[in-house]
């Protein structure tokens, strides 16, 4: 963040005693205590909805959250002259969550599923943006994997990395592509996103730990730049697959994972079929497929043979992971 950023601060009604870099942003002492000020590049509309999850998951009291903090204008998003938007938010320093704290992950899954609570909006909202949907996203990947399937099949010498991709691929594709199958099976007739009736659901976006923050006695949940309309169990996916990652998709982990959130909101059956598909997802080798075809093909990068190497050896607990604790989609 360019330092001149700083001036944009004389357009709010804060006194700033300090200022210092963390996170990619300027965080300032203040006389309203602590707040973060960073670039935003998403659109005008996004961030008034934004705003709007915020204020009414702060007003049901269930949850901590940041707050995007308003200029002397009333004004969300302030320009400097080169036209680079800043947001000035409430900020809580401490510790992420400890993700080998068992006690701590599922304090991070109950806090979730009560900020679930709040993040729904009457159908009838004007201005609504269209719902995500897994199934278009996974159409998107599948093209891709087989066009870098074609790629590394045509190429002449080949790195251990990639001979090593190439014989991998044929069984992750081939999920891939079951797994979109069966998604449009269990699509068919079901209105997305729909929580209760007339309301839809919103999520976080990016809900892992390092957005989950712990300090002063209390939990923090942060940067909601990527909030969408989705099932909410995508958040829980992405941190459900985070976790599971570390601990080697041990069924009773994610079990007591998912027993910590029903215990605050119960998922439909629905809602439990479209976690099932996106866990089934090999959506970790999309991403390494992705990152290595969209690098240098001259180098390979650093992580991608040890992100590859741990992908393989825990496939096979993966899958008795999704037969175990999901008997019935698997």
């Amino acid at each position: 963040m360019n330092d001149r950023a700083v001036e944009l601060l004389e357009q709010y009604e804060v006194e700033v005693l300090r200022t210092r870099r963390g996170r990619g942003a300027i965080v300032c002492d203040t006389n309203l205590g602590c707040l973060i000020f960073k670039e935003y590049s998403g659109s005008q509309d996004r961030l008034e909805l934004q705003n709007r999850l915020l204020g009414q998951t702060a007003e049901a009291g269930r949850v901590n959250v940041e707050a995007i903090v308003p200029s002397k204008e009333g004004a969300l998003l302030v320009r400097d002259g080169d036209g680079s938007g800043y947001v000035l938010k409430t900020w809580q320093e401490g510790r992420e969550c400890c993700i080998h704290d068992r006690e701590e992950c599922r304090e991070a899954v109950r806090l979730l599923a009560r900020l679930h609570g709040s993040m729904t909006l009457p159908a009838d909202t004007p201005g609504l943006p269209a719902a995500f949907s897994p199934g278009k996203e996974y159409e998107k990947h599948n093209k891709e994997l087989k066009r870098v399937r074609k790629y590394l099949q045509q190429k002449g010498s080949k790195t251990w990395f990639e001979t090593s991709l190439l014989k991998a691929f044929d069984t992750f594709l081939g999920s891939a592509l079951d797994v979109t199958q069966e998604w449009e099976k269990h699509r068919e007739g079901r209105e997305i996103n729909t929580q209760t009736a007339g309301s839809v659901a919103f999520c976080h976006g990016d809900y892992q730990y390092h957005n989950i923050l712990q300090g002063g006695g209390r939990w923090f949940i942060a940067n909601f730049e990527k909030c969408l309309r989705d099932d909410p169990v995508r958040d829980l996916y992405l941190l459900l697959r985070k976790l599971l990652e570390k601990g080697n998709w041990q069924p009773a982990l994610g079990a007591q994972l998912l027993e910590t959130y029903e215990g605050e909101r119960p998922l439909s059956r629905d809602s439990r079929a479209d976690l099932y598909f996106r866990l089934a997802y090999p959506e970790k080798f999309w991403k390494i497929v992705n990152f290595y075809y969209n690098s240098r093909k001259v180098w390979t990068p650093g992580k991608n043979p040890e992100k590859l190497s741990k992908l393989l050896a825990q496939e096979e607990d993966k899958q008795r992971f999704l037969g175990e604790v999901f008997p019935e989609f698997h």
